[in-house]
């Protein structure tokens, strides 16, 4: 005879099942769709009529069990991959009405001059590389046999690397590799980007003979970009960066505002702007600037008399959303931060990815680089801006967005509970109360995860 053993959680569960307040306990877990790490809230709200002040309902979190549950809301992956698609399809929105209209945003914003614009890291030293041509895959670094750098590693590979090889991103000579200037670019990063985007503006404003000071009252230069990691650990900015009138997409861009005129700034400006980097004296100068390779395309129009949206606006939505979601983990690195020098020793990393944590974590406790957070940010390999932004102008808002599907699901239980018709205020008082799951709890969330449910209201 054979004795299968049944999982803890799952005999809870069974027990769970048995209690009077289960389907209360069930619904509070089934409506988060699968959320991996959830908020407890204790408290209760009261709903009340505003026209004549009387209470017409009242709920708590004794409703639930003694808590309710709301999801977590983290954008990452890897984290939470529940949350992270509604992030990930809200990015997406965002994104799309920025290309094609909606959301508030109107469809005339299609006609104006937008570039997809990729703007890389530059090199710190070699690493290996998967290079294809044609569909074939070529040699890594090809070079002369017996070449070799000042350590004697060389400085050359013939491999051609597939596409899981773990020795992509890694360096040739790690000695040789400048992990300090890595380090100081990615710290960075989000600075650059910044001044790329002043320099932006003047050079545009050049090009089309306007004054730098009269450039605000003719025209409005907008973007959303998202950050990629690389698998030698350096993020890339992807963005969409598109001329409007002077008051944003509802506004017509004046007549010499071109997609060509918009692609070459772009190129120009990605190649001149610099940032010094603070430490001259521990590390040496720094000039940091982005890296020779500059990808700019213009995005396909809207045309009114074509079936749907052209593919190239969905495609730019969808390329960007995808990232937005992901962090440093998608290179091999964590997802958590390391609080002592010692968590160093265990990170389950590749030895690439563990010397940029370590230089983050050396350089960072120098006062020269103190202002940077290098150690706050080292789980990140030093990049602490945000993966996804925009300008004011670009679009619409993911706070909008998510008060729309809050305002939306609202409007439902209010239809549910006979109050539609009837004007409402809701006044209620909540405090934190821990989050996670229970055994049982977590074993019910991850069959909700694998049945790929929506979030509910």
């Amino acid at each position: 005879m054979t004795t299968t053993l049944v999982p803890g959680s799952a005999v809870s569960l069974v027990a769970r099942a048995a209690e009077p307040e289960f389907a209360a306990w069930r619904r509070n877990i089934v409506r988060l769709c699968g959320c991996t790490n959830p908020i407890h809230l204790v408290g209760a709200a009261t709903v009340f009529d505003t026209t004549t002040g009387a209470a017409l309902l009242s709920y708590g979190s004794d409703v639930y069990g003694g808590r309710m549950l709301i999801a977590c809301g983290n954008r990452r992956a890897t984290v939470c991959p529940a949350c992270s698609a509604l992030y990930r399809a809200d990015t997406y929105q965002l994104i799309r009405a920025g290309l094609a209209g909606g959301k508030n945003v109107t469809e005339a914003v299609s006609g104006h001059p937008r570039v997809f614009a990729t703007l890389t890291a530059p090199g710190f030293g070699p690493v290996h590389t998967r290079r294809e041509h044609g569909g074939l895959v070529r040699a890594c670094r090809p070079r002369r046999p017996g070449e070799r750098c000042t350590h004697g590693r060389p400085v050359g590979c013939r491999t051609r690397h597939p596409a899981d090889d773990p020795r992509l991103g890694e360096p040739l000579c790690p000695r040789c590799y400048d992990y300090a200037g890595a380090v100081l670019w990615h710290a960075l990063a989000g600075q650059l980007w910044h001044r790329f985007g002043l320099e932006l503006r003047r050079e545009v404003a050049r090009r089309a003979g306007v004054p730098r000071t009269e450039f605000g009252k003719v025209a409005r230069l907008s973007y959303a970009k998202v950050a990629e990691y690389q698998r030698r650990g350096l993020v890339h900015f992807h963005g969409v960066i598109r001329l409007d009138g002077p008051d944003g997409p509802d506004s017509a861009p004046p007549g010499w505002a071109t997609v060509p005129l918009l692609t070459d700034a772009v190129r120009a400006v990605a190649g001149r702007v610099r940032l010094s980097a603070p430490g001259a004296s521990v590390v040496g100068q720094r000039e940091l600037r982005f890296g020779k390779q500059v990808d700019v395309r213009p995005v396909a129009a809207y045309r009114p008399d074509a079936a749907e949206r052209p593919p190239s606006a969905a495609a730019v939505a969808g390329y960007i959303a995808k990232y937005a979601t992901k962090g440093a983990e998608s290179t091999g690195a964590v997802d958590g931060r390391i609080h002592h020098a010692r968590d160093m020793v265990t990170l389950p990393v590749r030895a690439h990815v563990l010397r940029m944590i370590g230089t983050c974590w050396w350089l960072g406790g120098l006062p020269e680089f103190e202002s940077l957070g290098l150690r706050r940010w080292a789980h990140m390999l030093g990049y602490g801006g945000h993966f996804s932004t925009k300008s004011r102008r670009y679009s619409t808002t993911l706070t909008a967005l998510r008060q729309a599907r809050a305002d939306h699901r609202a409007e439902e239980q209010r239809a549910l509970l006979g109050l539609a018709d009837r004007s409402t205020i809701t006044v209620g008082q909540w405090r934190y109360a821990g989050r996670g799951y229970s055994p049982e709890a977590a074993l019910l969330a991850a069959s909700v995860r694998e049945s790929g449910g929506r979030h509910g209201a």
